[in-house]
């Protein structure tokens, strides 16, 4: 018998170490449906010691919050990955309302990267920063439907009061509403990644910019940090996705474990598959998404509640 707690960890220590490959596969899936060869797979790894063998150059402009705010957003992120139950293992700081916790500690992270491109006094960086705020604010809907949809289901909003035995149930009898969380949550991944339809991670013009604007006066081991932060914000997104479309009857074992492992690489394969279809779209239109993202959420409980015996 696995020991349920040797498994959590394993998967939260691989976590921390394969995270940034996910833009490395999501850089080639590109690649290949542009017909080129793309970048190394490990690209992410060599920029990272490549930035943290440099000093950081800091604008006389700017006050000590821009140097604080890239290892405060840091941490917001790895306390927040400890909240998640790696290898469909429940977490041992989790509690029943970890769900709300672990998404606010996301939040956190961002609101002190707001705060260091603020700090710049940048007109550039205040334009990212305000347009990350709003459609970060837009999300919040969304992912508080798909934490409404787990309290549905479970009784509580967290991570921790998902079955552990699973009974089938989370693929077979409630497959259409979890399909549907699933899909909501798949577009909040792509808006708070700064993915294309909703971003362009790999723009270099200003007035396109979102995320990349408000990290322009960073460099050396401070955007490495950033850099590494981004990286563990979309692994531990494409975990939840995992927790929403992979059957709960596998956890607490290496077979679990590996599925979760296996399906957060295959997310970013979808992820770039995503972005080689479509152009971004214009800001106008990034509400409409997120908005429809809330609804299909929305749409996701009711089917629970009508359709599927309401809450455990």
């Amino acid at each position: 018998m696995a020991n349920p707690t040797v498994i959590w960890l394993s998967s939260f220590l691989l976590s921390l170490i394969l995270a940034p490959l996910l833009p490395g596969i999501v850089n080639k899936v590109k690649a290949f449906f542009a017909g080129r060869r793309g970048p190394n797979l490990f690209q992410l790894y060599f920029d990272l010691a490549k930035l943290l063998r440099k000093e950081g150059v800091f604008s006389a402009t700017a006050g000590g919050f821009l140097q604080v705010a890239p290892p405060v957003s840091l941490g917001c992120l790895l306390l927040a990955a400890l909240l998640l139950p790696h290898g469909l293992v429940r977490s041992p700081l989790g509690f029943g309302g970890d769900a709300v916790l672990f998404f606010y500690l996301l939040g956190m992270a961002r609101f002190i990267t707001v705060l260091g491109a603020l700090d710049t006094g940048s007109s550039f960086e205040g334009m990212g920063a305000s347009r990350e705020m709003q459609f970060s604010a837009l999300a919040e809907g969304a992912i508080f439907g798909v934490i409404g949809f787990i309290a549905v289901f479970t009784g509580r909003a967290g991570f921790t009061m998902l079955p552990a035995d699973g009974g089938g149930e989370w693929w077979s009898v409630h497959a259409v509403s979890l399909l549907l969380a699933a899909a909501a949550f798949f577009v909040v991944l792509m808006a708070e990644n700064c993915r294309v339809p909703f971003d362009d991670p790999e723009t270099h013009l200003e007035l396109t910019m979102i995320h990349e604007a408000m990290i322009l006066d960073y460099g050396g081991p401070d955007l490495a940090l950033i850099l590494y932060g981004a990286s563990l914000k979309l692994w531990m997104y494409a975990m939840v996705l995992m927790m929403l479309v992979l059957p709960w009857s596998i956890c607490g074992t290496w077979l679990g474990m590996g599925c979760t492992l296996g399906g957060v690489l295959l997310t970013a394969v979808v992820v770039g598959a995503v972005e080689s279809s479509m152009a971004r779209y214009r800001f106008l239109k990034v509400p409409r998404m997120l908005v429809g993202a809330l609804a299909v959420a929305l749409l996701g409980i009711f089917f629970r509640l009508v359709f599927e015996g309401g809450i455990q």
